[in-house]
């Protein structure tokens, strides 16, 4: 059954998101969802030239309602990341949203022959930049009055598949960082923090891993907006420290 969400036009007016991996993909499409909602967003991705024609088609319809940070996760180093937040810091209140989406794929091998360059690779992208994101932005989200964080995991990140290799892991890793930060800000911000599956979706990257696969057959990143802005809304406060998957999402 696919989930469905009559969301009121501009709810998200006033809000500000930030997105990784915002230059294709779910993340593009998701970044171009909450701007048709309102929101102002914050799109980050190692691809400038891609990044740019999102800006432009985003500013396009909402003047004023974009922003694009180019930033490749694999050679990132702490001191751009503390540039970032100070960035934003200076030119918005708070971050009331922030979309883990980016990450690398990797070799589909086993893990007797993974290469280990291309596993400290996709570990630096799927896990270590995103904890280092999440550190340098946290401030910024405290100062939200409900700001919500999303993890976007993998069924290969709670069940272990064989030649899924670094990716699986890194996902499993991003499960453990979701449960450890949602119990830390709990009881103490109005951060929500959340893990989402998007399952098998017509994107370049689901192409990669499977190659043979007709992507006709897949549901479009546009079919799983619905979730990503109820996750948004004033309805789901409710929902933190979840493992949540788009294909059997419910309303709380």
């Amino acid at each position: 059954m696919t989930f469905t969400y009559n969301a009121e036009k501009n709810f998200l007016e006033s809000k500000t998101f930030l997105i990784t991996g915002a230059s294709d993909g779910i993340g593009k499409t998701c970044a171009r969802t909450y701007a048709d909602y309102g929101a102002t967003v914050i799109l980050l991705g190692r691809d400038q030239k891609k990044l740019e024609q999102v800006y432009d088609e985003i500013e396009q319809s909402h003047p004023g309602k974009v922003i694009i940070h180019p930033i490749d996760f694999k050679t990132a180093s702490l001191e751009d990341f503390k540039l970032l937040a100070d960035s934003l810091n200076e030119q918005f209140e708070c971050l009331d949203g922030l979309i883990h989406n980016a990450a690398l794929l990797g070799a589909r091998t086993p893990i007797e022959f993974y290469p280990a360059q291309e596993w400290a690779d996709v570990m630096q992208v799927n896990v270590n930049a995103v904890f280092q994101l999440t550190q340098a932005l946290l401030p910024a989200l405290t100062k939200s009055a409900d700001a919500r964080m999303l993890f976007i995991s993998s069924s290969v990140g709670r069940i272990g598949r064989s030649f899924w290799g670094a990716y699986a892991v890194s996902k499993f890793a991003l499960e453990g960082l979701m449960q450890t930060l949602a119990d830390e800000v709990e009881n103490t911000t109005a951060i929500r923090v959340n893990s989402l599956n998007p399952g098998g979706t017509r994107t370049n990257m689901r192409r990669d891993a499977f190659p043979a696969e007709n992507p006709e057959t897949l549901p479009t990143a546009e079919s799983l907006m619905p979730v990503y802005l109820y996750l948004m809304s004033k309805e789901a406060q409710s929902i933190h420290g979840q493992a949540l998957n788009v294909r059997d999402f419910k309303a709380l």
